[in-house]
């Protein structure tokens, strides 16, 4: 099976089968059947982002009734993946997942709603595609900022090299941020 389970209720790796030959790689990055049958999606928005060395995005979430639940994928270069659990109520409440995502490892992570995302870049550059399984509603933006002490994040960049938008230089703590979620099991 390509999907795995992580130690956070609903949020699974997705690894693809990939075939590899003396011509290149061939694999299904999304098929809308495989994904229903876990009961994910359906997606309504494809969001693309491209990236240097040190960029950090993050940490974003759309609040309910507007909650995205994303399907992220690297199309070239190297990330490091983190979420954050922001579901009140939840045994990993508070608690980040990192992972790798890479062109070349071909990983894909589904984060359902009810966590904040963000990435740091690893390689020179990285093109970033996620699917979203709700439109953006800017009146629903949450954010927490990226280096926030109680979360304490390895980003896996240098201090000195790290480059964050001033946007998200101005989101809250965790402790402060806007939180409406409540896990259900």
């Amino acid at each position: 099976m390509p999907f795995i389970d992580t130690d956070f209720p609903g949020l699974i790796i997705f690894e693809p089968a990939v075939f590899e030959d003396d011509r290149g790689y061939f694999f299904e990055s999304y098929n809308d059947r495989v994904f229903e049958d876990m009961n994910i999606g359906p997606f309504v928005q494809d969001n693309q982002s491209h990236s240097r060395y040190g960029v950090i995005r993050g940490l974003h979430y759309q609040l309910d009734p507007n909650a995205q639940a994303k399907l992220v994928r690297v199309l070239s270069g190297s990330i490091w993946d983190v979420v954050v659990d922001i579901r009140k109520g939840s045994p990993t409440f508070g608690k980040t997942f990192s992972i790798e995502l890479s062109a070349d490892n071909k990983k894909q992570l589904y984060i359902p709603g009810g966590f904040a995302h963000g990435f740091s870049v690893l390689s020179e550059n990285a093109d970033v595609l996620y699917k979203c399984d709700a439109f953006y509603a800017k009146e629903s933006e949450g954010g927490i900022v990226y280096n926030d002490a109680q979360l304490n994040i390895d980003w896996k960049i240098p201090a000195d090299k790290v480059i964050v938008s001033k946007k998200d230089l101005i989101n809250p703590s965790f402790a402060e941020c806007r939180n409406n979620f409540e896990f259900n099991s």
